[in-house]
């Protein structure tokens, strides 16, 4: 089997994130990473082809975005992927990201594409269904287990109340959440040298349309200072709950 994993380069989750005129997000100093739920279905990837060798026949990574995402795609090769794959394009609009990603996977075969649930940056969570509705192939959403057995492709995931077990036909989409994996693949030395040498395509975008755009960010407003009550003054304390806070 081929499995793609679609990667997303996002700002580290401890960015202090700021804007230029409520317009651009401001790039200066920040570090770019991984998409956190796209590691970890690389992760979990990796894991099934050093377990079964003879299951996977090769991993590839896929992004959709500018130059500067390739050193992200870098360390994913580094992780563990056998090749990479960059379609050059400014991705700001889910479907188009969708839309690119699923031009390329027509052209490959794919028995298992896996997709982070969301984007730490934007929070979308649409990416995978809509390339599953692209493709015309099947999705199963929120998977937290993964695995090849006999054969026969097994995603496990959360439900109301329990877990549901699907045998599921490729090619299809898996559409992964926390707990496909225990924790991200650090990259070894031997794994960052030979990733210099793995092949990383890069594609020309395909002509698409764009449904949405953003016209402006705001930032939440800063939360209240902490006020400190004398212990002994319960009074005071239930009035603030009850008028400030609202908890009672």
């Amino acid at each position: 089997m081929k499995i793609l994993v679609c990667i997303n380069n996002v700002p580290d989750t401890t960015t202090k994130v700021k804007f230029i005129d409520k317009k651009v997000f401001d790039t200066a100093g920040v570090q770019w990473i991984i998409n956190p739920w796209d590691e970890l279905a690389l992760t979990r990837a990796i894991e099934i082809k050093e377990a079964q060798a003879a299951s996977v026949e090769k991993i590839t990574v896929i992004n959709v975005g500018l130059a500067d995402s390739e050193s992200t795609i870098r360390k994913a090769l580094a992780i563990g992927a056998d090749d990479g794959v960059r379609i050059n394009y400014d991705a700001k609009d889910s479907y188009a990201v969708a839309f690119q990603l699923a031009e390329y996977i027509k052209k490959e075969n794919y028995e298992i594409i896996m997709c982070g649930t969301e984007s730490s940056d934007y929070n979308g969570a649409v990416v995978g269904g809509m390339l599953s509705e692209i493709l015309g192939i099947p999705s199963v959403s929120s998977v937290s287990f993964l695995d090849i057995v006999e054969g026969k492709v097994i995603v496990k995931r959360e439900i109301d109340g329990g877990q549901e077990t699907i045998e599921a036909h490729t090619p299809f989409v898996a559409i992964v959440q926390k707990g496909i994996a225990n924790e991200p693949k650090i990259p070894s030395m031997r794994g960052i040298m030979t990733s210099r040498s793995k092949q990383l395509q890069v594609l020309e975008a395909f002509p698409t349309e764009v449904f949405t755009e953003f016209v402006e960010y705001e930032l939440p407003k800063p939360k209240a200072g902490c006020k400190k009550i004398d212990a002994e003054n319960v009074k005071e304390l239930i009035h603030l709950l009850h008028t400030e806070a609202k908890v009672i």
